[in-house]
């Protein structure tokens, strides 16, 4: 079982990835985030369409569903196997910890709203580690135990203020 890597090695990794790609992380981020509201989005003209019985809802999902494949196509362009749908659910699963989070908080259970907001936080950090392949699909498992330290590399590349 090979050991896991230090927040100095991810972020070493990082730097050289920044160096090779000259890819500008916050506009990545931005993408992420606009890509987890158009899984919500889906989700909510499915139920709308169930609902009520329109089919017009369910020709809006898919509208919407094809534009969030081009944008998830925009953020994971060299995908293998499965961590195309793997970064989908790992993003969908990110919008709605925040969602059940904000929900709490408006509720004033600031504790449980913590607990949501900081698990939103460690699954949206394996989604990054896999996005720019510091961990490959199989690995999640091993690495979510030690999320910490992914949760020190988003908060050193997801940076949406360094412009």
């Amino acid at each position: 079982m090979s050991k896991q890597p230090t927040t100095e090695q991810f972020l070493a990794t990082i730097e050289k990835f920044k160096e090779k790609a000259g890819v500008d992380l916050s506009t990545a981020e931005d993408l992420s985030l606009a890509v987890m509201n158009l899984v919500s989005l889906e989700e909510h003209f499915f139920f709308t369409g169930v609902k009520t019985k329109k089919d017009e809802y369910f020709d809006t999902s898919r509208e919407i569903r094809d534009v969030r494949k081009e944008l998830l196509a925009k953020l994971m362009p060299n995908h293998e196997g499965e961590t195309w749908c793997i970064s989908k659910h790992l993003l969908a699963t990110t919008m709605r910890l925040i969602e059940v989070g904000n929900k709490l908080h408006s509720e004033k259970k600031e504790k449980e709203a913590k607990d949501m907001f900081e698990k939103a936080y460690k699954v949206y950090s394996i989604f990054w580690a896999l996005k720019l392949k510091l961990i490959s699909g199989s690995k999640i498992k091993n690495v979510a135990a030690g999320s910490t330290i992914l949760e020190d590399l988003v908060s050193k590349l997801a940076d949406c203020c360094d412009e």
